[in-house]
């Protein structure tokens, strides 16, 4: 069986995000996966890695409780918004406070890093409010993909990595927002039957 955790990185639980979210958890259920999700908006932590990587900071339960989530996956689906060309702040400091040496990655003597997170495989959907799937990637080089694609997941041993960039929001009216569930129901059955 199939073990999918969705993260949701949008804090606003009543988002668009949230709607691909729960979309996606009921269509990969139905196609016989288990199913976990994490909404990063909603766990409580601090985002602030205070001491960078000199001192560790104790991991608050609800962060020990996602790793725990994402280390037992085998594919892992992140859903977010693009602000500023990024993610938004509070799944950033997720990143900075849980994803640690030793966690998600570790490193040797001669600096070489090897991702912890292998034999998972994973899914990136992005939503911007302005931004065109063309503007994004001519204009701006696919920034936030880069960062959280290559950057983290890939580094931290997540492989074959799909994307799926829906935007600019502000055009899309009602039956838009229905035609891109439908494809996001159709793509969590993919995943599920991989």
């Amino acid at each position: 069986m199939k073990k999918i955790i969705v993260v949701n990185g949008h804090p606003d639980r009543e988002s668009f995000n949230s709607a691909i979210a729960q979309t996606y958890i009921q269509s990969a259920q139905e196609a016989g996966a288990e199913v976990r999700y994490l909404a990063i908006g909603e766990l409580d932590f601090n985002p602030n890695l205070q001491f960078g990587y000199r001192k560790r900071m104790d991991l608050e339960p609800d962060l020990v409780k996602a790793l725990e989530d994402i280390h037992w996956s085998n594919h892992q689906v992140w859903i977010h918004p693009m602000w500023w060309l990024g993610m938004p702040a509070i799944m950033k400091g997720f990143f900075d406070r849980a994803f640690l040496p030793g966690l998600t990655f570790k490193s040797n003597k001669n600096g070489i890093s090897e991702g912890l997170l292998q034999n998972k495989t994973g899914r990136v959907i992005t939503t911007a409010g302005d931004v065109s799937l063309d503007s994004y990637e001519k204009e701006y080089g696919s920034s936030g993909l880069i960062q959280l694609k290559t950057g983290i997941l890939e580094y931290c041993g997540v492989s074959a990595i799909e994307n799926n960039f829906i935007g600019p929001l502000y055009e899309l009216d009602e039956n838009d927002r229905i035609n891109w569930l439908i494809k996001i129901a159709n793509l969590a059955m993919i995943d599920a039957e991989k």
